[in-house]
């Protein structure tokens, strides 16, 4: 035993040895209601009602249910100064992406408006965000319109088709409100920021890929999403390509994409790039109308109707051969609109240093999907791109969404004529400059930094999204990550611990070199919950660092006791104390104690009630820190030594 290991272990005789306690008894009935608490309740929202009166918890009550009454109690005409602003510059943003973004869910463009007028109400009175800009977004609009176009075509049955895409918001809006009712939010967290810059990114490839048809001038073009058969469709229809049609494209993308630079730029100016989409449809639809457009190969949208949203809640479709369809549709888009809408509102919320409350915008996102299928609206969400403009506009409440709609309403009313004019190629390239911002190159590459595998995962579902589908490339990367999931509970990891020298403290040896082993100790470290899938791998795992062990037989030192430090080990099923049982059963054939450093309160109280005998979790072989185990231990090693020693020596008689 060298000088470091023997100083140690002198300081450590004299240390003060902790008892392992069980924690205080509780009935099943009083566990139950702790753990349903903390799974679903972890921000405990009752707390707010403790020693109000009744009237005090109707009030708060109403605010937390509708937070338009909390902010709208305060509210000024200073605010409203500030909201009529950003809510009139969203709005210049929002009807120019509503028809482009209907157009790519094969929907007519009018309802692209519809979805940009009902929602943004419903979201003002039940949100918790001030700067979340509601409306069509890119991505759930293109997962929309690729899924049901797998089964009917939006060109040879678009009646059906609207009905699909109707029935599908109504599922969304159900399963989003469900999730937030019965605080299930969790489940979207499966959807890991690795899987959504891989997702978007090849997302946005694919929708700006989609509208090479717009910008080319091509009438016969794929109805498939991915890019092996775009870029045939593509180079197949050369003969269909409108030189006229490309000139304009050209010319408008980079006017868009010179204002998007200028607002990145300087973000004071990002009235610059929120004003260019509508002054592109403007400038491009009177010059469409002054050249006479139709007559030059130039597609454009044609006659829309007016007036606000009609009813449709009799569109809907709940029987028949296409339900599975609408259901999966519905369930699709609805995770891939609320992960979006509640990171963008987490986001603005940080910067803005207030609180948005995740179950809360689950609820609105999933009423106002609802109420939107009952009025002729597809899946709508908050956009990043029109929160951004919002939030750099000066909002201060949901207020700035009623704006949005009201102007929203006055265009559905009196100015629908003026688009008959608007051409596609316009929308096209709106919708490419806004997709193009959801390659987020700098996020893979700190990806790439960190973690390895979460950066394959997102070039699975890049690659995925890109090369095959949209909604496979996003399963098989929701799946690669369940399996690393499964891997870590299956594989807990395990580390050998040894001694900082001069300390009492034990680390593990291979992240501090300094460390050294403690000869006739294996302390080993388990770093995961044990339960029915890991306790195999951990049995085998543990008796391998043994053989080991027994192997190198450090410095001819014999090993008496393997020490398990399970600070790390926060639940046990009946499985893993079998674990326990096994392991004590073969360390004693090998002449090993046993020893657990640490069981927290659930993991002792489990071995404590599977112990009847009292001979499976001796006191002896429990303690709190692994200093006050291996100072103990050794003492007792120490101490039977001496008396073997003394026992075997003969004493000389005279």
């Amino acid at each position: 035993m060298d000088s470091n290991t023997f100083s140690m272990h002198s300081h450590c005789v004299q240390m003060e040895i902790h008892q392992v306690v069980p924690p205080p008894h509780k009935s099943t009935l009083q566990k139950f209601k702790v753990r349903l608490k903390e799974t679903f309740f972890p921000d405990d929202p009752l707390r707010q009602f403790k020693g109000q009166t009744l009237q005090k918890r109707l009030i708060l009550g109403a605010k937390y249910f509708f937070p338009i009454l909390q902010w709208g109690s305060i509210y000024s005409f200073k605010l409203f100064k500030s909201d009529l602003v950003s809510g009139l510059t969203i709005a210049s943003l929002a009807i120019p992406q509503g028809i482009s973004y209907a157009k790519l869910a094969n929907l007519p463009p009018i309802v692209g408006l519809y979805s940009s007028f009902v929602p943004p109400l419903i979201y003002a009175v039940l949100g918790s965000s001030r700067d979340l800009a509601v409306g069509p977004v890119s991505i759930a609009s293109l997962v929309l319109g690729s899924m049901l176009r797998q089964e009917v075509s939006p060109s040879a049955e678009p009646v059906l088709f609207l009905q699909l895409a109707l029935t599908s918001t109504f599922f969304a809006g159900l399963f989003q409100a469900s999730l937030g009712i019965l605080r299930l939010g969790f489940i979207i967290d499966f959807l890991s920021k690795a899987i959504l810059i891989g997702f978007m990114a090849g997302a946005a490839i694919i929708v700006s890929l989609q509208q090479l048809k717009s910008l080319l001038g091509i009438t016969h073009f794929t109805q498939q999403m991915s890019l092996v058969p775009v870029m045939s469709s593509v180079f197949q229809n050369i003969h269909e390509w409108s030189w006229q049609t490309i000139v304009m494209g050209i010319c408008f993308l980079v006017l868009l994409l010179i204002a998007r630079h200028v607002s990145m730029r300087k973000p004071k100016l990002f009235w610059v790039s929120a004003g260019a989409p509508l002054m592109c449809v403007i400038i491009s639809t009177l010059l469409c109308f002054a050249i006479k457009a139709q007559n030059h190969g130039i597609s454009l949208i044609g006659k829309l109707h007016e007036g606000i949203n009609p009813s449709s809640w009799n569109m809907l479709k709940f029987h028949g051969s296409h339900l599975g369809l609408v259901v999966k549709t519905g369930i699709i888009t609805g995770i891939l609109s609320l992960t979006e809408g509640i990171a963008v509102g987490r986001t603005f919320a940080a910067l803005g240093n207030y609180k948005v409350d995740g179950n809360k915008e689950m609820m609105a996102i999933g009423c106002m999907n609802v109420v939107g299928s009952f009025t002729s609206c597809y899946v709508t969400t908050g956009a990043f791109s029109r929160s951004a403009v919002n939030n750099n506009a000066g909002a201060k409440t949901a207020a700035s969404n009623i704006v949005m709609s009201v102007t929203v309403m006055v265009t559905l009313l009196f100015l629908m004529p003026l688009f008959q004019y608007t051409p596609n190629v316009v929308l096209g390239a709106i919708i490419v400059t806004a997709v193009i911002g959801l390659i987020d190159i700098p996020a893979a590459c700190h990806i790439w930094k960190i973690d390895k595998f979460d950066f394959l995962v997102m070039l699975t579902a890049f690659f995925g999204v890109v090369f095959i589908s949209v909604q496979l490339g996003l399963a098989v990367a929701v799946g690669l990550s369940t399996f690393r999931i499964l891997l870590q509970i299956t594989r807990p990891k395990t580390v050998m611990m040894g001694n900082i020298p001069g300390t009492d403290i034990y680390r593990n040896l291979h992240q501090y070199k300094e460390a050294t082993r403690i000869p006739g100790f294996l302390i080993l470290s388990i770093e995961a919950p044990i339960n029915f899938a890991n306790i195999t791998y951990l049995n085998d795992r543990t008796l391998r660092w043994i053989e080991e062990e027994e192997e190198d037989n450090i410095k001819d030192s014999s090993l008496r006791f393997l020490v398990l430090e399970m600070s790390a080990v926060s639940a046990i099923d009946t499985s893993g104390i079998s674990l326990f049982k096994e392991l004590k059963a073969t360390m004693e054939k090998r002449g090993v104690e046993l020893v657990l450093v640490n069981p927290l309160a659930e993991v002792i109280e489990k071995l404590k009630k599977a112990d009847e005998s009292n001979t499976f979790i001796r006191a002896d072989n429990l303690f709190l820190t692994v200093g006050e185990a291996v100072a103990s231990l050794s003492s007792t090693m120490k101490s039977q030594s001496t008396t073997t020693e003394e026992a075997h020596t003969i004493v000389p008689h005279y």
